[in-house]
């Protein structure tokens, strides 16, 4: 049997596969890629999500944004503050994330448990725009949600000096500085404030989204494989580049506009905490404080701004690790091909 067929018997892929081939270096690099790329060019929505987020009462995102151009600097200068921060985390914050991600999926994979329950086939062939593993509903929900947990964790620091970096509540004029007042207000306490609220958020978030993606990229790709072009009928490796970069790009904005509606009361609530740890205390107690200031409305303040920001740095984000990991893919099996 070819070394890189399923192994039918066990009914996982075989070790030897091109997929498996891939390095974690793959995966860290081309996450750390998109996450800077997305962080760099959506930063003006996520400093507009935070300012309108961390007020209490109505706020409209008009008046937010003429507020921040109306500031002491250049319009470009007040968009795109906290981008350092921002992006220092996103970047390695992704890096981690799709490493992780990817070293959980490989795992669950090769699980014998997981294999002979029929939940594991390799994405080949023309109706499918993924290199990447097809796992249960169940395995993308877990692996996904425990790679941004782990990764949230290791960034939370960074977060909260973004998050602070954004808001008109502080001046910070650097990320030392930033760090210094932090730590000797607050404590080392103070970088993993929200942090429950985040990891609430991150968790599901993460889960629900790898979960929508999966089944928004499966059924996209059943019902282009229906009309086959000329092209995709020559490739042996299966959709053409095209369709798959248009499928996961759709994927990937339905799966993070769905996951981001269903996360963001923790969004809002992760927020005033990290902004106003003393006044709301914690998540429990700021959920109860919003209720009674602003209503159950008020868990939703920011969601057209994140959605948006979502989608679009999701989409991008997936789109070009999956092509990546692909194209790598590819070279490493043509190369092994070569060798034999």
């Amino acid at each position: 049997m070819p070394a890189a067929s399923m192994t039918i018997a066990e009914g996982r892929p075989n070790t030897k596969d091109s997929h498996s081939s891939s390095s974690s270096f793959l995966h860290f690099a081309a996450g750390l890629g998109t996450g800077v790329l997305s962080a760099f060019l959506l930063q003006p929505a996520d400093l507009l999500k935070t300012r309108v987020q961390q007020h209490s009462g109505p706020t409209s995102l008009v008046q937010t944004f003429g507020d921040v151009v109306k500031g002491p600097n250049n319009v470009l200068t007040q968009l795109w503050r906290g981008t350092l921060p921002s992006v220092i985390r996103t970047g390695l914050g992704s890096a981690l994330y799709f490493s992780t991600l990817n070293a959980l999926r490989q795992r669950v994979a090769s699980s014998n448990i997981l294999a002979m329950n029929g939940t594991i086939r390799k994405n080949t062939g023309t109706d499918s725009s993924s290199s990447l593993p097809r796992l249960s509903n169940m395995a993308n929900l877990a692996t996904g949600a425990t790679a941004r947990a782990s990764a949230g964790i290791v960034m939370m620091p960074v977060t909260v000096i973004k998050v602070r970096y954004e808001s008109s509540l502080f001046s910070y004029r650097s990320i030392s500085e930033a760090g210094k007042a932090i730590l000797k207000t607050e404590g080392i306490k103070g970088f993993f404030s929200g942090f429950g609220a985040t990891a609430v958020r991150d968790a599901p978030y993460a889960g629900l989204y790898v979960l929508f993606y999966e089944q928004s990229k499966r059924r996209l790709s059943w019902l282009q494989s229906a009309t086959p072009s000329v092209e995709e009928l020559r490739l042996p490796t299966g959709m053409a580049s095209s369709k798959s970069v248009s499928i996961n790009f759709l994927s990937g904005v339905l799966a993070a506009g769905l996951a981001t509606a269903i996360t963001n009361p923790f969004d809002a609530v992760k927020t005033r905490l990290q902004l106003m740890p003393e006044k709301y205390g914690n998540m429990i107690k700021a959920s109860q404080r919003m209720v009674r200031e602003d209503g159950f409305k008020g868990f939703f303040n920011g969601l057209g701004l994140r959605m948006g920001r979502k989608a679009i740095s999701s989409a991008l984000a997936w789109t070009i690790y999956e092509e990546l990991v692909k194209r790598a893919d590819t070279r490493l099996g043509e190369k092994s091909k070569g060798i034999v």
